[in-house]
């Protein structure tokens, strides 16, 4: 079991994030590493809880939702994460994690349905959750969902996983002397318009002191180090 003060961390990941180098869609490489990553803080003790978003799917779609409701596009995008989640509990139970799927959205042919003490249950039980679904409502986003099943689950933190290793005083991608900001406190996030989680996640995640690791996936064994205190991160809190 870990020493430090995280016991129990709710892993966000953008569906973006799992596209790889492809224009949209899973690349099967990165989705394989980073269950590895999972794996690896699995067999350190951590209980891992995840959202996965649908970006990588949605955007092969984007042109057919062009004109459609916002309802109907954000359950489109619901569906999605659900797909995406599948695909990541099949890489996590390849590598012999064992894992649960639970949507918002009842789905009882191809995963549970998400109930909060039926999630806790299965942490408790050594299990990784991946929520799926977002909230199961139009208009909110997964970051959004995310905060909420954190929350709901009672995990110590929300990690935030990007291709950046934080928030910066500039784009790092266009400012090779742009600032890592290792503190930043909700106020500032909100207030600045800091683009790294949807206003409406960053004012719950501030109502209930769930703070926010912001770091990258991009070098291998980064969520452990984070996890462990001494990764390469930005604190929102």
């Amino acid at each position: 079991m870990p020493d430090n003060k995280i016991r129990r961390a709710l892993l966000k990941l953008s569906g973006e994030f799992l596209m790889g180098d492809l224009e949209f869609g899973l690349d099967v490489k990165t989705v394989d590493r980073i269950a590895g990553e999972v794996k690896r803080v699995y067999e350190d003790g951590y209980q891992i809880c995840m959202v996965i978003g649908g970006g990588n799917i949605f955007r092969g779609v984007s042109g057919a939702a062009y004109g459609m409701h916002r309802s109907v596009a954000d359950n489109i995008g619901m569906l999605a994460t659900v797909m995406n989640s599948m695909a990541f509990q099949n890489c996590l139970e390849k590598k012999g994690v064992p894992s649960r799927v639970m949507s918002a959205i009842a789905m009882p042919s191809v995963c549970e349905q998400y109930i909060r003490r039926k999630a806790v249950r299965h942490l408790e039980k050594g299990r990784v959750v991946i929520c799926a679904a977002g909230t199961g409502n139009p208009y909110f986003t997964t970051d959004t969902g995310a905060i909420l099943r954190a929350l709901e689950t009672e995990c110590d933190a929300l990690l935030k996983a990007t291709k950046v290793a934080g928030v910066y005083d500039s784009d790092p991608r266009k400012n090779p002397n742009a600032v890592l900001l290792e503190r930043l406190s909700y106020r500032d996030v909100l207030e600045k318009n800091i683009k790294v989680m949807d206003q409406t996640a960053i004012t719950l995640a501030q109502e209930s002191g769930m703070p926010i690791y912001v770091f990258s996936l991009e070098k291998e064994g980064t969520l452990e180090k984070v996890l462990a205190g001494d990764g390469l991160c930005s604190i929102i809190s």
